[in-house]
């Protein structure tokens, strides 16, 4: 009986998504990822070269105005300063609070090396 109501489910789902647009698919993608969290990578350049990567990032948000409500030109998160740019999380390293500008050359990626 769960097994069915399972099938059931998965299978409203996979119609429900083929009557969505491509846009509208990626929406609820990302609405996923926000509530179950990405193990993501953020890297910043300054021209070619690395200088930050923050590591564990749920995700990244939009900065909207206070009073008016609209998007400001940068994104802010949460996520451990890989202070050595090895990939991993290291003994003193911390969760960290960070913002960069719409202008900043900036790379997001889920994490390969997660388990």
């Amino acid at each position: 009986m769960k097994q069915t109501l399972l099938s059931l489910l998965a299978l409203g789902t996979l119609v429900t998504l083929a009557g969505c647009t491509q846009e509208q698919q990626n929406k609820i993608s990302r609405d996923i990822q926000n509530w179950t969290g990405t193990n993501g990578v953020l890297e910043v350049y300054a021209g070619d070269k690395l200088v930050r990567r923050f590591l564990k990032v749920d995700k990244l948000s939009t900065a909207l105005g206070t009073d008016d409500g609209k998007p400001r030109a940068y994104r802010y998160g949460y996520g451990v300063m890989d202070e050595n740019l090895n990939m991993q999380v290291d003994p003193g390293e911390k969760k960290v609070y960070f913002e960069f500008s719409d202008f900043a050359t900036t790379i997001f990626f889920e994490n390969p090396h997660s388990n």
